[in-house]
């Protein structure tokens, strides 16, 4: 047994990225005007890691970068860049060049690529099209933003529901014109409407004068072409789809989407969540300084306003804590704790709440359970800072509070995390980008509202 089939087999994290060194002589080398050592040292590379390096050099270095590289831009890496810089690098190339870039993609890609895009750099692009496939890019551009018609792409490989196997093969041996990649024939009656499909691994595998129909997957569902392409991706990934025929009103082929496309979507959307929590809208690090500071303003001013409410109930205890200035000492321990079991708890609702796990039928099981979990983390920190607080100070009531109140917060923090996220979903609003903000209200609130007014009662 090799150490290959014996164990898994771990690889340095970074074999998958761009090497550094790599780049470094790339731009060396453009710094130099040397195109031939430019050649050389792109060459090897892949499409992605082309984009890559777009994004992690600067654009006078990018301008100069695609000036010298002889190969030039195509359309595989005008879909991997990244939006924040796509229309500059369209911007800096040449007509023939984008021309040719393209007409290599698909439908689907080409409406990825120019559905951002200020409008003189779109029809740059449909310019640069056939006619027909500028007709079926702009049909689809004509459906909403997000939807499954946006998703699709337009070739689709299509057989009549009353064909062999041996037809279809046939069919497709002769054809002049396949998409790059697919997975799925699509069975279509008269009428166009999809009745079926079949894999290409069923399809080879089957004899010539087996029936189409008689090979089908069970699989098979069709997808509206106003559908909202995050539940597109939540079907893909919740009934393990390869691929799945979009059909219009009256229930007609248009298109097909495919996993790839499905999972890109999720891929963003849970990029989307991450970043929301934050408060940091949908930056990339190649934004400018102006752009990234207009993103993360809004979410600094509503934690200043959150701030602001957390002082208004200190200073309603202002004389406690000027009579006893061991609470100031202790009472960010509170705050903070509530704050980050808040959170873990906000994070897991979040998640679910976008993964649809977290349903009506399972939600009052989910908030006792994160009650639970906070009061026994509550018991256990209490135990652990009441002591901290009796020898810090020397008394045995300052302990006594300040374990009463980390019991209070992490309780409330656990259903604050759980019960915010799903009200906001109910009111349409997106939990992952207002949760974080309420929270911490809450448990910053509580934390100081507790502590103090428990020493209020307990210490004077």
């Amino acid at each position: 047994m090799t150490e290959a089939e014996g164990e898994v087999v771990e690889r340095d994290e970074d074999e998958y990225a761009l090497d550094p060194e790599v780049v470094d002589a790339i731009l060396d080398a453009v710094e130099a005007g040397d195109a031939a050592r430019i050649d050389e040292l792109m060459e090897p590379l892949h499409a992605a890691d082309i984009a890559d390096l777009f994004e992690q050099i600067g654009y006078n270095d990018r301008a100069a970068l695609i000036g010298l590289w002889s190969r030039g831009i195509d359309g595989e890496i005008l879909s991997e860049l990244d939006e924040s810089i796509r229309e500059e690098v369209i911007e800096l190339l040449p007509h023939e060049v984008l021309t040719e870039a393209v007409r290599e993609l698909d439908s689907d890609d080409v409406v990825d690529l120019i559905e951002d895009l200020e409008e003189p750099q779109q029809e740059r692009i449909l310019g640069a099209l056939e006619d027909s496939d500028r007709a079926a890019v702009e049909q689809s551009l004509t459906y909403p933003e997000y939807s499954a018609g946006r998703l699709m792409q337009r070739e689709v490989v299509t057989a009549p529901d009353d064909w062999t196997v041996g037809q279809a093969i046939d069919f497709l041996r002769n054809a002049k014109e396949l998409p790059d990649q697919f997975y799925h024939v699509i069975l279509i009656d008269p009428r166009w409407h999809p009745t079926g499909y079949v894999t290409l691994g069923k399809l080879l595998s089957s004899k010539r004068a087996v029936p189409l129909t008689d090979i089908t997957e069970d699989s098979f569902r069709t997808i509206d072409v106003l559908e909202e392409e995050g539940d597109v991706a939540y079907a893909f990934n919740q009934y393990h789809l390869i691929s799945a025929p979009v059909v219009d009103a009256d229930d007609r082929l248009v298109g097909v989407i495919t996993i790839d496309d499905a999972m890109a979507v999720l891929d963003e959307e849970h990029e989307e969540d991450i970043l929301r929590l934050a408060g940091v809208g949908e930056g990339s690090l190649s934004d400018s300084v102006v752009e990234t500071t207009k993103q993360r303003l809004p979410w600094l001013a509503v934690n200043l306003v959150t701030a602001i409410l957390a002082s208004i109930v200190i200073a309603q205890f202002e004389g406690v804590i000027g009579r006893i200035v061991a609470l100031a000492v202790l009472m960010p321990i509170v705050a903070s704790m509530g704050g980050n079991a808040g959170t873990q708890a906000l994070t897991v609702a979040v998640r679910a709440i976008a993964t649809r796990d977290l349903t009506g039928s399972n939600m009052w099981r989910v908030v006792r359970r994160e009650a639970t979990v906070g009061l026994f983390n509550g018991v256990i920190f209490a135990v652990v800072m009441g002591a901290v607080g009796w020898f810090w100070f020397g008394s045995a009531m300052i302990g006594v509070v300040l374990a009463a109140a980390m019991v209070v917060n992490l309780v409330v923090a656990g259903l604050a995390g759980i019960l915010v996220p799903v009200a906001l979903e109910k009111a349409g609003v997106d939990p992952a980008l207002a949760s974080g903000a309420f929270v911490t209200t809450v448990t910053d609130v509580v934390g100081f509202f507790a502590f103090l007014g428990l020493a209020a009662v307990v210490l004077l």
